[in-house]
């Protein structure tokens, strides 16, 4: 099976910081995704100029279809950038990487994603979208999806719900099967009403960390939340953490699996969406739903020991070949 993924096409830029102060200065809330406008974005360049940083592709989607692709799937990415620098730095990488890349450039700056890792690897994000603000539904055809079997979709989309709608439309249109990651508590908090008519009338497939299902849910007990959600699709995971990861069938039994022991959590950035690789991987190719909990875990337990979301060739023979143990 081919996959496909559309989100945000933003360039993350890293800080690594030794407490949580400066996120209070810069008025972002911890753990969350924080839309910014080019002042607050002024801001924050203002008063990060002497915390060092570093550069790499980001957008949860993004991440995941790199992922995929160094597991040697065949994998596309939709997405807007500017015709500028930076877009051609996100371009370029999404391409060594050998995702098959339809992009959309506009006149406006390519998107960026300013991520904040605090002591225990959690991330804050204040994210100037860009052009990736921009990608409209008239930007979305049913071809775009020919070819492929899954469609992976952003949460963060539904911010412009006429786009998301298009998107599943077409994509269903196509015989796409949809996957979605929840993406973000406060998001989900927002757009609560909005994301239960998305998932019951097209989603076949829902990720979601335990803050995302408790946004959706109003559930505090995982169990209950992934029932809830299970409802309401085909399939449905929630990842726990340090806890591990639980999926559900609609009417099913409840499959867990434990999440792998790491003395030192460097940053989180990228874990759900590795997660998410690895369990559409197995499951695309026809495991049962244990085997793609453990091979999602496999990915996260490489992803949260790096800064950012690129690993090395050491860690993808290790992940390869953790695969074919587990």
């Amino acid at each position: 099976m081919k996959i496909i993924g559309i989100g945000n096409a933003l360039v993350d830029i890293l800080y690594r910081l030794d407490d949580e102060h400066l996120l209070s200065e810069i008025h972002l809330k911890k753990d969350a995704m924080t839309l910014i406008n080019e002042r607050w974005e002024h801001e924050i360049e203002d008063m990060t100029r002497h915390v060092d940083k570093s550069m790499a592709n980001g957008g949860s989607i993004s991440n995941t279809m790199v992922a995929l692709a160094r597991l040697e799937r065949e994998v596309g990415f939709i997405g807007r950038v500017g015709d500028d620098e930076m877009g051609r730095f996100f371009e370029g990488k999404l391409c060594d990487a050998g995702v098959h890349t339809q992009l959309i450039r506009g006149r406006e700056a390519t998107g960026v994603a300013h991520t904040f890792v605090t002591p225990g690897g959690s991330r804050t994000f204040g994210t100037l979208l860009g052009a990736a603000y921009y990608l409209g539904p008239n930007d979305i055809s049913e071809e775009m999806f020919r070819g492929y079997d899954l469609l992976h979709i952003e949460g963060y989309l539904v911010q412009n719900q006429e786009l998301i709608e298009t998107i599943c439309q077409r994509a269903k249109q196509a015989g796409l099967i949809l996957s979605l990651d929840l993406s973000s508590f406060n998001v989900v908090s927002k757009n609560r009403t909005y994301f239960h008519h998305l998932i019951s009338d097209y989603i076949d497939i829902v990720f979601a960390n335990e803050g995302e299902a408790r946004a959706f849910t109003g559930n505090f007990d995982p169990q209950e939340q992934l029932r809830h959600i299970a409802h309401l699709c085909d399939l449905a995971v929630v990842k726990l953490g340090e806890h591990g990861s639980i999926a559900m069938l609609e009417g099913g039994r409840i499959y867990k699996c434990h999440a792998d022991y790491v003395e030192n959590v460097v940053d989180t950035t990228a874990a759900g969406d590795y997660f998410a690789a690895g369990f559409l991987h197995a499951l695309t190719r026809g495991h049962r739903l244990k085997k793609c909990l453990q091979v999602g875990t496999i990915l996260a337990t490489e992803a949260v020991q790096v800064m950012g979301s690129q690993l090395s060739p050491a860690a993808w023979n290790r992940i390869k070949t953790g695969i074919h143990c587990r």
